[in-house]
């Protein structure tokens, strides 16, 4: 039965994007030129530059790193996203002017090696011995301005994606609730004012309070802080319900890598966890000239 949520996976960037994307990351690093470079470097020779893995990761910018660079540099990408690298191994070759080339590396570098320690971070975890069809999903604890670009590196990593951002669904959470006054005033002030008629999903601590939102009839729920066992009883409780294998639950708040298969054969539809974009270590990769 298709579950009553269903979020909008990134698994691919339009190019166009990634070159804007890039271009306000310059106005950062070279707000008046790259003096450097510029006092350096007086001939346009073309140069053949490699970016090289100094890691052994899951690689993530294949559809990137070509719109890295301006368009008087050609890139040729040598492996494919989410293809595991070795320490040495050329991943791309930059062939133009010397100039750009190092004016535009350390952008590059920096974005390449945060997505594919995300990815590298998220395959670990969905290596793990996993019911079919679970999903290690990511949060909105991403790095400002990067949220689209994490995300996506979470997807080749082989995670799902939870919520974009506030304004593509709504998940009402105990601040809310406090707010509101209660779960039922939520949902109502909540139904009247979903005008995009979006699925609602709760998040819940208590077992009482996954009753009175089976009551609301809420389309998913966020189980917040639970042990696995109280997590398997709520999974139980709702699943008994009439079509309850179509409302979506999820777990979340303190599951780690030790202790993420424990929840994963509750019966839930995936665990959403900061650790695999807030945790990820940074690869390492580097940039030669031959």
């Amino acid at each position: 039965m298709e579950s009553r949520i269903q979020y909008e996976q990134i698994i691919s960037l339009d190019a166009q994007w990634v070159r804007d994307q890039i271009a306000h990351f310059m106005e950062e690093d070279i707000p008046d030129g790259d003096v450097t470079t510029e006092a350096t470097i007086t001939e346009s020779k073309p140069v053949i530059a490699n970016m090289v893995a100094a890691d052994e990761f899951v690689f993530c910018g294949e559809s990137i790193i070509p719109f890295c660079f301006p368009k008087s540099c050609s890139v040729q990408i040598l492996c494919h996203d989410g293809e595991i690298v070795k320490s040495g191994q050329i991943i791309a070759k930059i062939v133009g002017p010397a100039g750009p080339i190092l004016t535009y590396e350390r952008v590059t570098l920096n974005l390449i090696q945060r997505l594919s320690g995300i990815s590298t971070e998220t395959r670990k975890y969905c290596n793990l011995n996993l019911p079919d069809n679970f999903k290690v999903m990511d949060t909105r604890k991403t790095t400002p301005g990067l949220r689209k670009f994490e995300k996506y590196a979470v997807s080749i990593g082989g995670g799902w994606n939870h919520r974009m951002d506030l304004s593509s669904a709504i998940l009402i959470k105990d601040n809310h609730l406090l707010a509101a006054g209660s779960i039922k005033a939520a949902i109502i002030q909540t139904r009247d004012q979903n005008r995009k008629n979006l699925p609602i999903e709760l998040e819940v601590d208590t077992l009482d309070q996954v009753r009175e939102g089976l009551e609301l009839d809420v389309d998913g729920f966020l189980l917040d802080n639970m042990n696995s066992d109280i997590v398997k009883e709520a999974v139980s409780i709702i699943r008994n319900r009439s079509n309850g294998d179509a409302i979506f639950v999820e777990a979340s708040g303190g599951i780690n890598y030790d202790s993420l298969e424990s929840y994963a054969w509750t019966g839930i539809d995936g665990v959403s966890m900061s650790a695999i974009t807030t945790q990820a270590p940074v690869v390492d990769i580097k940039l030669e000239f031959e």
